[in-house]
């Protein structure tokens, strides 16, 4: 019997907090501090429009001439994140946040945002995978460590 793939859904982070696209970085950044957040889907009627990051934040903040209280959400955020489908397999959204250096994956069903998936998500489905392998890795994984 085919084991059947993890679907990203099982995996994700209910997401609590969201910024819209014409808010200020100042308060978003506030936000994400606030709440230790490095990643925040901006949502706009309800749909995914985008995403800002704590990376994001830091180049406006780190322009001296610019002030976060006039600078907009959707003048430093990613508009394209990656979007998955809640029903996509955890090994292929991990394999493709890995190939594409990125740290989060928006989980959304027809643009309706469901979750967030980070790296900090998947440390924690390592942590789970580890501890029932008893924290032994197959030898073909420990050669390329």
């Amino acid at each position: 019997m085919t084991p059947v793939p993890t679907p990203i859904e099982k995996c994700m982070s209910t997401v609590l907090f969201v910024a819209a696209p014409k808010e200020t970085i100042a308060d978003a950044a506030r936000r994400m501090k606030l709440h230790s957040i490095r990643h925040m889907p901006v949502v706009d009627g309800g749909r995914v429009v985008g995403i800002l990051s704590d990376r994001d934040v830091a180049v406006v903040e780190a322009l001296k001439s610019l002030d976060t209280s006039r600078i907009l959400v959707e003048d430093a955020m990613t508009s394209d994140p990656y979007v998955v489908d809640p029903l996509d397999s955890l090994a292929r959204v991990a394999n493709t946040m890995a190939e594409r250096k990125i740290g989060s994956a928006v989980v959304a069903r027809n643009g309706q945002l469901m979750g967030l998936f980070t790296t900090t998500d998947a440390l924690r489905v390592l942590c789970v995978v580890l501890a029932a392998a008893n924290a032994t890795l197959p030898p073909e994984v420990e050669a390329e460590l």
